[in-house]
């Protein structure tokens, strides 16, 4: 069995890199490639207070390491004993005696065990007491970025989609539940999706309105989203997550939709009167318009 190990939030174009070394390792070796990951990120456990900003749920991360080729994927519970083993205790009696890995890939920068001072020398030499090949696997980059979860977060919390997508290799996506809402947009003539996230410390991208595809029972529709306070109606701090679906028309209240993020349009802002806020929903849904029809024929969504 050949391994690596990581908490793998987003699945980014970072992780394929790994991921397409270990598949092509495990194949040479004629083994079976495995990812070991976590139910709880590490630092939620580490400190109580630390709120995860995820780019995955669990389910949506197994789902991707699997359509990398990986083999198996095993969820460990991380919890305050297990962080209290060190790499060699981790290695000998996790990979070598439970899971009979004979190879270990492992990233650049990354550390595991109790001791975060601990790298790639350490590792190796632990390995070859027991049997296990520790091999390294160097960063991969898109453009400027070595691409990593942290990048990935801040071009979100930037609201910059587009250079998220080429670090994910995908189109981010926030799955939410339809909810009550108060019913102005219909007022407006723009009818909006309103939506609960599904997932517990799911990233919410900058406020503001998006082009986005909108999934909803396996099909997918152009629709125009805007996450943020909605000041010209006095929301006052309460955040919503409004989507308006364009040629649709039916009451999905309790539907699962995934919004598949394509085009940061502009930033949420305040008008002076509910004709101002029309006209620049209706100039908002003609721009999205324009950027989903030049996106439609890609297989992302």
């Amino acid at each position: 069995m050949i391994a690596t190990i990581g908490y793998f939030d987003g699945v980014h174009q970072g992780h394929h890199y790994l991921l397409r070394n270990l598949v092509e390792v495990a194949q040479t070796k004629g083994c079976s490639s495995m990812v070991i990951t976590f139910t709880e990120h590490p630092r939620r456990v580490l400190q109580k207070e630390y709120i995860p900003q995820l780019l995955t749920s669990n389910a949506e991360k197994e789902r991707l390491l699997k359509q990398a080729g990986v083999d198996e994927v095993v969820f460990l519970d991380f919890t305050a004993e297990f962080a209290q083993l060190s790499a060699q205790q981790f290695m000998k009696e996790y990979l070598k005696n439970r899971f009979g890995v004979t190879g270990l890939l492992i990233g650049y920068d990354h550390h595991f065990g109790n001791n975060q001072q601990e790298g790639f020398p350490e590792y190796q030499r632990y390995g070859a007491e027991i049997g296990i090949e520790v091999i390294l696997c160097e960063g991969f980059k898109v453009e400027e970025h070595r691409v990593s979860s942290t990048v990935v977060r801040n071009l979100l919390y930037a609201g910059d989609v587009a250079e998220a997508e080429k670090c994910l290799g995908r189109r981010y996506t926030l799955k939410g539940t339809v909810v009550e809402g108060r019913k102005v947009g219909r007022k407006l003539g723009f009818p909006t999706a309103n939506l609960r996230v599904d997932t517990p410390f799911k990233l919410i991208p900058a406020g503001g309105v998006y082009a986005v595809w909108a999934e909803v029972e396996g099909k997918c529709y152009s629709a125009v989203l805007n996450i943020g306070n909605r000041p010209t109606l006095d929301n006052g701090q309460d955040m919503s997550i409004e989507v308006h679906l364009f040629d649709f028309d039916a009451q999905i209240y309790g539907a699962s939709v995934t919004l598949h993020f394509v085009a940061h349009l502009r930033e949420e802002q305040c008008f002076a009167t509910l004709d101002d806020l029309k006209a620049q929903i209706k100039a908002d849904c003609e721009m999205a318009r324009l950027i989903l029809f030049d996106n439609e024929n890609t297989s992302q969504h």
